[in-house]
């Protein structure tokens, strides 16, 4: 028989097999905690919870998770968002692409914390390829079109739009910060 055993330690993210010739039954890892909603995550991705295109990813990260319980996720859409938990990213700042933080404080955007999001629930092959150039440098370009654009793709107002509003219901302390 041959396992797939994931190690837990916060130091050690590598997944390892052996064999094993036994009659004990291994329970699944369906069980493990969702790390969302503690402190034992890996890596906390910020995401914008009224788009509903990053939902879809967002969803489909949050089920694979639940074997790993590697990602927190922060919806910076929420009136419960704080910069000051998430390395002092605004809404703004986060609005503009994807943050991710590590549980070290490092701060990944753009192609880089998709790739290390689907890396920590065992996915880290489709975006093994953005690690190297010339893809790394396509890909981020790609995304950044993507980024520059999925308020419009998405049917929604613009991103000064949303600031002006959320301003005028007294979410933003003044014009330049803006807590939400």
């Amino acid at each position: 028989m041959q396992y797939k055993i994931r190690l837990l330690s916060t130091n050690c993210t590598s997944v390892c097999r052996c064999l094993v010739h036994s009659d004990v039954k291994v329970a699944p890892t369906s069980d493990f905690k969702d790390s969302s909603k503690s402190e034992t995550w890996r890596i906390k991705m910020l995401y914008d919870g009224d788009c509903p295109l990053c939902m879809r990813e967002v969803n489909m990260l949050r089920e694979r998770n639940k074997s790993y319980g590697a990602i927190k996720f922060v919806d910076i859409s929420s009136k419960d968002y704080s910069p000051d938990d998430n390395q002092g990213l605004d809404y703004e700042t986060s609005m503009g692409r994807i943050h991710a933080v590590l549980s070290d404080g490092t701060v990944v955007t753009d192609v880089e914390a998709f790739r290390k999001l689907y890396e920590e629930v065992g996915l880290g092959w489709v975006y093994a390829v953005t690690k190297y150039e010339p893809v790394a440098s396509m890909a981020n370009a790609v995304y950044g079109l993507w980024a520059k654009y999925r308020m419009q793709i998405t049917g929604r107002p613009p991103l000064e739009e949303i600031m002006a509003s959320r301003r005028a219901a007294g979410e933003c302390k003044d014009d330049k910060v803006c807590k939400m």
